[in-house]
């Protein structure tokens, strides 16, 4: 196929959705396919720019701001993202491309009006890879009502669904949120599991073995620490751990709840935590070696499924995982039937205390969770699984076939 891979974020960025990307779009090209990246950015000195990103055809297309910005003003500019790039799309070298297949990746909700031009443009058939189902999580965290924005966000999204001829979540759990689309429409819709591609150890610039944490079981943390990550607890178990000289925190990320995190770790003179900016995702796996244990936390707040990012480089680097999640999420299925770590549902951090210790213990006593984790890693979160399955529910799509 020729591919049109839509997205607000490509590498070099270090988001999770940014790595993601990459991973999938090398394993099209490892499958035989041609596909270009129709990417936004802010940070480009022209209109646009065609590079080749190891046989990736990567066209950035200029948009205002996004990042880093008020509510407001990052709300007015994604709105505003998708004309951008269809403007300055239409004085690019690939202004008269005929695609096989556009996919774009969501979020952002926002791309819809620049899916609709390509899908148009080319008669071709669309797939919808959704990690994020907003607005509702927001409503679920409490950082919206069901008012006018709701109303308007509500209506962004309904719109990239109609474009859609199959719509990938990420877990049987999201699929009960899109009936009504199904009702509505002929689309397909399908579970597409996370996916993250095995990536080599070539070291790290953070060296635990130099710091105050050395010797210890190391727990770690790395990725976004923001609303929905709910990372207050994880400072509570610090909080919780500190008389144990056996045991480490290294939290590594950026994000709204950073500075915070900060503050109170320096607050409460914490001597079992070591904080970190962003790095860059090939230095994960060298940081990976180095820790025991991965933590994943998710706010109690939400309703909706998520399998973190985070979670896969985990179980890729054969790290069990110490998880608090809200009450019902998918990936405690997951994590409870493949014996790969512990779970704690309740947001306390007494309850949590308890998990991490049982975890530690096993540890202790030799508990083969390499393995399991690397097992996982393998069945499930590939790029190849999730570049085959796209690829087939296209051809379904082309060949009339009843949906799943």
């Amino acid at each position: 196929m020729n591919l049109a891979l839509i997205a607000d974020t490509f590498s070099p960025l270090r988001s999770s959705g940014a790595v993601q990307l990459r991973d999938l779009s090398r394993e099209f090209i490892e499958q035989g396919h041609d596909i270009t990246i129709l990417v936004a950015s802010s940070q480009l000195p022209a209109p646009f720019i065609l590079e080749d990103f190891g046989g990736v055809h990567v066209l950035s297309l200029r948009t205002p701001k996004m990042k880093d910005v008020s509510y407001i003003r990052r709300t007015l500019a994604e709105f505003l993202m998708p004309f951008f790039m269809r403007h300055h799309y239409r004085s690019s070298p690939l202004q008269n491309s005929k695609w096989d297949a556009v996919v774009w990746y969501s979020p952002s909700i926002f791309l819809g009006p620049f899916v609709s031009y390509i899908k148009k443009t080319s008669q071709c058939r669309s797939y919808l890879i959704i990690r994020d189902i907003f607005p509702e999580w927001a409503v679920d965290m409490g950082l919206m009502g069901k008012g006018l924005p709701y109303l308007f966000f509500k209506a962004i999204a309904n719109h990239q669904y109609s474009l859609a001829d199959v719509i990938g979540v990420q877990t049987p759990g999201n699929k009960a949120y899109f009936n009504k689309w199904l009702a509505k429409c002929t689309g397909r819709l399908e579970v597409l599991q996370n996916w993250l591609a095995d990536t080599k150890d070539t070291g790290c610039s953070i060296r635990l073995q130099d710091s105050k944490l050395s010797g210890r079981k190391i727990f770690v943390y790395a990725g976004n620490m923001g609303i929905a990550q709910g990372i207050g607890v994880l400072f509570r178990l610090a909080v919780a751990l500190r008389e144990r000289s056996d045991i480490g925190f290294v939290f590594v990320g950026r994000g709204s709840s950073a500075q915070q995190l900060r503050d109170d770790v320096t607050a409460q003179k914490l001597e079992n935590v070591l904080l970190f900016d962003e790095i860059d995702p090939d230095e994960i796996p060298g940081l990976y070696s180095q820790c025991d244990i991965g933590l994943v936390s998710l706010d109690q707040r939400h309703r909706s499924h998520n399998i973190p990012g985070k979670f896969l480089s985990y179980m890729q680097a054969g790290l069990p995982v110490l998880a608090a999640v809200n009450d019902g999420n998918d990936i405690v299925d997951i994590i409870q039937s493949e014996s790969v770590g512990y779970v704690s549902t309740d947001g306390n951090s007494d309850s949590l205390r308890a998990e991490a210790e049982k975890l530690i213990l096993d540890l202790q006593q030799g508990v083969d969770f390499r393995c399991r984790c690397k097992h996982l890693a393998a069945k499930l979160f590939s790029p190849s699984t999730a570049v085959e399955q796209i690829v087939s529910a296209l051809d379904c799509v082309e060949s009339g076939n009843e949906r799943l």
